[in-house]
């Protein structure tokens, strides 16, 4: 016994020394990034932006590991802010863009890269595209450098616009689950995947039209960019792959060379190629460089599923966007006497119905404080529509999906399931009704009348205040609603959104509406507020309390949450996967 208690204290004794000392290596490198490193930028140098992996709009919520090593994903923020500066910045020559295919940035952060990428251009400093593997996707966003490179051996697969949609019906009925889902309406196509093994026709003539919507776009870039045009365009993709020095032939890209020939070219005389990353250039202040005003403008990011108070990466659902954080980024934002306006930047498929009406409804509080224009990025749809019409003015991306004006709700009988298992329920009740909601029982019929016309009454509301806040009747609303989806383009023509723009124009036109002077500078202030690795180490008690916590949490609320809100709560949800 003597011997085993010395054991047990020796082993706790080395897990404290071991989890102090991660603790303090931890404090050691926060307080290093706490202090900035100093950032040296060598006259002549060359912004080296790499698009590789995961880009989100906005950094996601806290991740402590992921930053300590190194692995937080890229954002566009990140990205865009350094490409101002760079237009700006004397010390730095031009701008080095590789760009892979892996990348998941979607059609409007791509335009945002490529606006923000002309005006480095206007400023007279030249952009290198440089590639390994390329396909469609990557091609738009590279078509906007001044010159295109790829190795020899580089991969290409350029291949005409799909659209691909899941459909689980079968797998449903297989493990005997009955849904019970009511949408409105016939476009509502993200239902599709629960009530239907194909797509209904009102879905494919929607999904056609935003096809032939991203082909004019698509082209007429290319086109004005390299000079192809849509019929060598399609004789391209014909050929679908093909070998990199066809692919200068045909004058998709200028040379083939590798990355240290491309180093070589760029070089002054014996010296190595001067170059800045991505990381180590955003250590550097805007306000260094001039870009700073003593007005504020205010960009509150909303990203993700809507859904819960708090926003957080969802173990389920991924990144989730939580009412209470978001409306108190606003508040933060209204509150603040320096800031004249607030950009309200929305990349969001939908999700809850009320956490959607609570945002949207603190968007319109603030209008009568101070100017909200909504920037809209790649999909601000459904729930993300319905966080933004009661702004001010609503900027939105040509490509930007939006619109998805519907609802979808209901719950799943998994009875079926349960009982193959061998689980079975028995219930008593009291009250009429009493087990309507209920995961083991189906709707009776009258039950079914009741929900469907709650769900259309709720729906109505929603569309009549869309309809008063855009300047139209209930009538006109109805015809761009039911769940179509369209891009901003056609948003524009149909007024759903007020202008066709990116970030930069919607900070223009929130100064505007603030009454600012046209050539007046402006500091541009982000909400959530990026805290400090240090911060984010000293918020907990411990870690071993926090590990002890996250695991409860997932256990007990996460789950629980996101399976009560996808069971019970009218969701405005777009199928975003509408376009590959």
């Amino acid at each position: 016994m003597k011997s085993f208690l010395k054991s047990f204290l020796a082993s706790l004794l080395a897990i404290v020394v071991v989890l102090g000392l991660v603790f303090l290596i931890f404090v050691g490198i926060a307080s290093t990034r706490l202090a900035g490193d100093k950032v040296e930028v060598k006259d002549g140098s060359y912004l080296v932006i790499d698009l590789y992996g995961e880009i989100l709009e906005y950094s996601p919520p806290v991740n402590i590991m992921s930053e300590i090593t190194g692995g937080e994903p890229e954002t566009l923020q990140r990205i865009l802010g350094n490409l101002r500066k760079a237009e700006v910045d004397d010390r730095i020559k031009g701008v080095i863009l590789k760009v892979s295919a892996s990348n998941n940035a979607g059609r409007a952060k791509m335009q945002e890269i490529r606006n923000a990428l002309a005006r480095v251009r206007k400023a007279g400093k030249k952009v290198y595209g440089y590639s390994d593997s390329m396909n469609r996707s990557a091609y738009y966003l590279i078509s906007a450098c001044d010159s295109i490179f790829m190795p020899r051996t580089g991969y290409i697969r350029f291949t005409g616009f799909s659209v691909t949609s899941m459909h689980v019906r079968e797998m449903l009925e297989k493990l005997d689950i009955n849904p019970q889902i009511h949408k409105i309406k016939d476009y509502k196509s993200a239902a599709e995947m629960i009530l239907r093994k194909d797509m209904s026709e009102p879905a494919r003539e929607n999904k056609k039209w935003m096809l032939e919507e991203y082909w004019d776009m698509y082209a007429s870039s290319i086109e004005q960019d390299r000079g192809i045009s849509a019929n060598q365009l399609a004789g391209i993709m014909e050929r679908a792959a093909f070998q990199v020095e066809e692919a200068r032939e045909m004058g998709l890209i200028d040379s083939v060379m590798y990355w240290d020939e491309i180093e070589n070219m760029l070089k002054e005389g014996d010296e190595d190629l001067k170059t800045i990353s991505q990381g180590r250039y955003a250590k550097i202040s805007p306000r260094t460089l001039g870009l700073k005003g003593d007005m504020k403008i205010a960009v509150v990011h909303a990203q993700g599923t809507i859904g819960g108070r708090k926003s957080k990466i969802d173990p389920m659902l991924g990144l989730m966007m939580g009412h209470e954080s978001v409306i108190r980024d606003i508040r933060k934002a209204r509150e603040d006497d320096k800031v004249a306006a607030i950009v309200f930047r929305v990349d969001s498929p939908g999700g809850e119905a009320l956490a959607s009406d609570l945002i949207g409804h603190e968007v319109e509080i603030t209008t009568a404080v101070k100017p909200v224009v909504v920037s809209m990025v790649d999909v601000a749809a459904s729930g993300g529509y319905h966080i933004s019409y009661r702004a001010d003015r609503i900027v939105a991306d040509e490509m930007t999906l939006t619109g998805s004006i519907g609802s979808i709700s209901g719950k799943m009988n998994i009875a079926g399931l349960e009982k193959k298992l061998g689980i079975t329920h028995d219930f008593v009740s009291r009250g009429p009704n009493a087990l309507m909601y209920s995961p083991y029982k189906d709707f009776t019929e009258k039950q079914w009348e009741i929900y469907k016309k709650e769900h259309w009454a709720g729906f109505n509301a929603w569309l009549r205040d869309v309809a008063e806040h855009r300047g139209m009747s209930f009538e006109e609303a109805e015809k761009l609603a039911h769940g179509r989806v369209w891009t901003g383009r056609q948003g524009l023509s149909n007024g759903l959104v007020d202008e066709v723009g990116d970030l930069s124009r919607a900070i223009e036109l929130a100064a505007e509406l603030a009454g600012l002077e046209e050539d007046e500078e402006v500091t541009l202030v982000h909400y959530p507020v990026k805290r400090t690795l240090f911060e984010k180490i000293m918020s907990g008690s411990s870690f071993t309390a926090t590990a002890k916590y996250v695991v409860y949490r997932f256990i007990r609320d996460d789950i629980a949450q996101t399976w009560d809100m996808l069971k019970s709560r009218d969701m405005h949800m777009i199928d975003y996967r509408l376009v590959d």
